[in-house]
């Protein structure tokens, strides 16, 4: 009896940078995993869904990392940090902490899949206000905005949350707001509707 290989879907980007961008040899190792005629599906997240066979999935993500790729879990989790598309200008635009800031919270399980965004400047091109979780480099602190989204009849800008922030409190403020929405989210809540019904006001109140 023959028996169908279990697909495990990774999302894949090039890492955290400004602008979504992969190199040739990075395609070359991501068209080892796909079918001639397969197709590969391209997110809103500036992610690719790759589907790996279970029992390569180990190696297929050591292979991905080798090559500069990074590789994310596909579900409830913070996803990887959406960031500017045109800007340069890694240091001034505060590049270092987005990548930081993307170790640290990606692939954390949350009560549903959670967006965040950072933009290196006011004009807002990685759109922080109208993603879960919003941070903008303003001068040499940082924007905190929680609750924007982006779709639907109740799409809105979020609201800003804290400002004039250091990159080690914004660490450790954004982890602390996830456990506030770990703890207290409804089952597949999403966060926009649980900073609505939980309100800001409490959410500073138990991170501070």
């Amino acid at each position: 009896m023959n028996m169908e290989k279990k697909m495990i879907p990774l999302a894949v980007n090039g890492g955290i940078d400004f602008g979504a961008k992969l190199t040739p040899k990075q395609l070359i190792v991501l068209g080892q995993y796909l079918d001639e005629d397969e197709e590969i599906e391209l997110t809103t997240l500036q992610q690719l869904i790759v589907k790996v066979p279970e029992d390569d999935l180990e190696a297929a993500i050591k292979q991905f990392n080798k090559v500069g790729l990074s590789c994310y879990k596909v579900g409830n989790f913070v996803k990887s940090l959406r960031t500017c598309n045109f800007c340069k200008g890694e240091i001034n635009e505060g590049m270092p902490v987005a990548k930081e800031l993307n170790k640290r919270i990606a692939g954390q399980e949350v009560p549903f899949t959670l967006r965040p965004a950072y933009t290196g400047c006011p004009v807002g091109c990685g759109e922080p206000l109208i993603n879960d979780i919003g941070v903008m480099k303003y001068k040499d602190t940082y924007e905190l905005y929680l609750g924007g989204q982006s779709k639907g009849r109740n799409a809105k800008a979020g609201d800003l949350f804290m400002d004039g922030l250091e990159p080690e409190q914004l660490y450790e403020i954004v982890d602390e707001i996830l456990e506030v929405y770990r703890n207290n989210g409804r089952k597949r809540e999403k966060f926009s509707k649980f900073v609505d019904r939980y309100g800001m006001d409490k959410i500073k109140e138990e991170v501070l």
